[in-house]
């Protein structure tokens, strides 16, 4: 069994090296699941499921970003904003809420060349996914990390607590 594990291991190493993320391997990807695709290598606009996207790529700096418009800044509600930063640590996972130039958006951004085809049409969907869940569950998948709404770091988790002294240290 212990051989078995090292044996995983080692083929998990080898396989999450190398992918080598390409534009043309991008521009082929968005070729099949986009309903529609304007742009080219490095900047692409695509329309998923009736949202636009923006796909930008920058080989020099390794990088690629993901992102689509929710709602203008200006518009929050009160307290949606304290939403946006929970939802970021439990209910949006590789997507992320985030302000720009006056908006908020879903962003997602990643190493280029590390990226897999699989994670990158993953991303596609999380991001759309966590743009389209704005005002409702605010969550990129189906998935939900870390707390519940109604939980609160004071009376469920132990942080900066001595085991067995029950005393918060400052």
């Amino acid at each position: 069994m212990k051989n078995f594990l090292i044996l995983i291991a080692m083929m998990s190493t080898f396989c999450s090296f190398g992918q080598n993320m390409t534009n043309k391997k991008i521009d082929a990807i968005l070729q099949k699941h986009a309903i529609h695709l304007e742009g080219n290598e490095g900047g692409w606009e695509a329309v998923i499921d009736q949202r636009p996207i923006l796909i930008v790529s920058d080989d020099a700096a390794n990088r690629l970003r993901i992102f689509t418009y929710v709602v203008e800044f200006e518009k929050l509600g009160k307290g949606e904003m304290e939403m946006l930063l929970r939802a970021n640590f439990q209910s949006a996972l590789d997507a992320k809420y985030a302000i720009y130039e006056g908006l908020v958006i879903s962003v997602f951004t990643h190493p280029f060349n590390e990226l897999t085809p699989e994670h990158f049409i993953n991303a596609l969907h999380q991001v759309n996914n966590l743009a389209e869940n704005f005002g409702t569950s605010y969550s990129s998948t189906q998935f939900v990390f870390g707390l519940g709404d109604d939980a609160s770091p004071k009376s469920n988790m132990r942080i900066n607590v001595r085991p067995g002294k029950g005393e918060v240290r400052n």
